[in-house]
């Protein structure tokens, strides 16, 4: 014989007159032996087996689509292996040691930190004082409008804005050199893309125009959550706009600020349609990324292992970094 027994919460339920959920009235069936409890509760298991059935489907998307071409691009990256016969050999860390032997890998490199350092800097901290700007502004209708306007570039392809600026920074033709020539900077006039002190910095100022204003309405939204007490608060207490910036908007926008760092770095560090479609790498590979070195090296030269080994290396710098970023916004988490 067993008896059942309702937890205090279930009992001041029915005293009151409610009727609480399933899994919220608990009940313990016990054996006349010893008292110790015979079973779980049926409907909590029940619900963790259907919460477990929903999210199964993207479980499975993501094991084949994303975590099992990882172990296989890791398996490549130990192979010397012709894509076109189709014949392969094990050949253990060669491809990495090769990897670090080679001059242009450090090049690609040293031009993705540049490409993020750089996309930190107007992407994430340009965008968030111009977004402050923006949303300082008392007129509704200005506030609107500037946001679209700088939006505008962003809705543009980054094939199409590479080939745009392929043209402006044309030496014979192209309106950079004429603008500057207008002015009376001829000095400064110059091949832009097909010299290698200017090529990559040319490259990565198109890609920062593209990429800015998506940043910038993105921090407007985080802005627009803080709450106006605060602005209104701080103002009473005669503090400006700057201070205001760096003492209210800054710290309550950490969030927002932590996700962009880690989408820019990230995107730096696989940036590739700028630099094929304006140099291809040129000129004399001073404008390789991590990303077109792959491309050449798999596809063009034939050594897809060493592609592979490339491919690790991406994915191992920007696991760190976004590793690294969360772990320090998840210490800072900001709550209203």
């Amino acid at each position: 014989m067993s008896e059942q027994r309702t937890t205090p919460l279930a009992e001041a339920s029915s005293g009151a007159g409610l009727r609480l959920p399933p899994t919220v009235t608990e009940v313990i069936t016990t054996s006349d032996r010893g008292g110790r409890p015979s079973g779980r509760p049926v409907r909590g298991r029940a619900a963790r087996l259907a919460s477990l059935a929903w999210v199964l489907p993207a479980l499975v998307v993501l094991a084949v689509f994303v975590y099992l071409p990882l172990v296989q691009n890791l398996a490549f990256s130990t192979q010397e292996w012709d894509i076109y016969s189709g014949v392969s050999e094990f050949v253990g860390l060669e491809n990495y040691e090769k990897l670090f032997r080679d001059p242009v890998f450090w090049t690609s490199l040293g031009n993705n930190a540049l490409y993020a350092i750089l996309s930190i800097v107007f992407q994430v901290c340009g965008a968030l004082v111009l977004a402050a700007m923006i949303e300082s502004l008392r007129s509704t209708r200005w506030r609107k409008a500037l946001r679209a306007i700088y939006f505008v570039p962003s809705a543009i392809s980054l094939t199409v804005a590479g080939l745009l600026f392929y043209f402006i920074y044309e030496p014979n033709l192209g309106m950079l050199n004429h603008l500057l020539s207008a002015v009376g900077l001829d000095a400064l006039a110059q091949p832009w893309l097909g010299q290698e002190s200017t090529a990559m910095v040319a490259i990565i100022a198109m890609s920062q125009w593209q990429g800015f204003g998506y940043s910038t309405l993105l921090f407007a939204v985080a802005i627009q959550r803080v709450p106006t007490e605060l602005y209104e608060a701080a103002a009473l207490d005669g503090i400006g706009p700057v201070r205001r910036f760096f003492h209210v908007t800054v710290p309550l926008v950490r969030e927002m600020t932590g996700l962009m760092i880690i989408v820019t770095v990230s995107g730096a560090f696989q940036v590739f349609n700028e630099v094929m479609v304006m140099t291809s790498g040129g000129p004399n590979n001073s404008t390789q990324v991590l990303a077109t070195w792959l491309y050449r090296s798999g596809f063009v030269r034939n050594d897809f292992g060493y592609a592979a080994a490339i491919a690790t290396v991406i994915f191992v710098v920007t696991l760190i970094i976004a590793v690294a970023q969360l772990w320090y916004t998840r210490r800072k988490k900001v709550e209203f």
